[in-house]
């Protein structure tokens, strides 16, 4: 029988057959992947064959994981060498940020699009809490915005607070499977309560000391939209690491950057301080943003001699 996953629980997951039935389902001996090695083989949207195991206690065996058009994979935050599987079969992935409490970093924006890039996967922006935004938080915005959009990223500033911006947030997410990603304390808890009423999913200040959020998701968690679609909500993260990428090909995940690559003198050029490089000509002619380009240094730097 086949099935759809809709949350995970680490060694158990709730399925849901084609007629609504949910079942309570874990693996039939280890399941493993071609190419892929991970924390978690079964993920959030995946479908599966499963055979049941007790029809009167709803509870399953899962046997299979069927073929995948597409996933987003992260470093494990426990094993540095390892991968997890943030979710499955995706039409497009929504990062909540914010400008302030807590204010998200332009790194983690980026290192969040290389990862979409690599597993196309197309991301939107969503910018929350705007409410709280002062006259230099919506200029601050307003540059953030024209960075990106001219990429072909879509941004979208909202207010769960004051329930502002959401009408065009709900047409981007009807009739698509939406991976709902962000670190903690950006409101992703409160933008899911409003968009379905009566969840009243849990919620927690931003920690006072710290200007950070703190867990309020355990488990992923697939959702059906009233206004159709599903939309998976993930455990806030601190930081996000890149997996199964070179330094060689990170510059592929620069749309900016892509189209120029076959232009610098060396083959093998990083763009970092080899002569005749294309990119780093754009940049000093403002055709790159010398932001992106500060951001590309940063994670070309953050990475290891070996791909991982």
């Amino acid at each position: 029988m086949k099935g759809l996953v809709y949350k995970s629980t680490g060694s158990w997951y709730i399925l849901r057959d084609p007629s609504g039935r949910s079942w309570n389902a874990r693996t039939k001996g280890v399941l493993k992947l071609e190419d892929i090695t991970s924390t978690n083989p079964v993920a959030v949207g995946d479908w599966v064959d499963f055979e049941i195991e007790s029809d009167a206690q709803n509870t399953a065996l899962i046997d299979q994981i069927l073929p995948r058009h597409n996933y987003i994979n992260r470093q494990s935050p426990r094993h540095k060498h390892q991968h997890h599987i943030v979710a499955a079969n995706l039409d497009q992935t929504v990062l909540v940020v914010t400008i302030r409490e807590p204010r998200t970093s332009q790194g983690f924006i980026d290192r969040f699009l290389v990862a979409a890039e690599m597993y196309h996967v197309k991301p939107v922006l969503v910018f929350n809490k705007s409410d709280l935004y002062r006259a230099k938080d919506l200029q601050l915005f307003e540059a953030l915005r024209d960075m990106y959009q001219p990429l072909g990223y879509p941004v979208l500033l909202v207010s769960a607070e004051k329930q502002e911006g959401l009408a065009e947030l709900n047409t981007v997410l009807k009739d698509k499977t939406t991976l709902l990603s962000g670190h903690s304390g950006v409101g992703k808890s409160s933008l899911l309560n409003v968009l379905f009423p009566g969840m009243n999913r849990k919620t927690q200040d931003v920690s006072g000391w710290s200007g950070k959020g703190q867990h309020t998701t355990t488990f992923a968690e697939m959702f059906d939209l009233p206004q159709g679609g599903k939309i998976i909500d993930t455990p806030g993260m601190r930081e996000f690491g890149i997996v199964d990428l070179s330094k060689q090909e990170l510059s592929h995940y620069f749309p900016e950057m892509k189209n120029r690559i076959q232009n610098c003198q060396f083959n093998n050029c990083l763009h970092s301080n080899e002569p005749g490089c294309a990119i780093k000509d754009a940049v000093n002619q403002g055709l790159i943003h010398e932001d992106r380009y500060v951001s590309y240094r940063t994670i070309l730097d953050s990475f290891e001699e070996e791909s991982y």
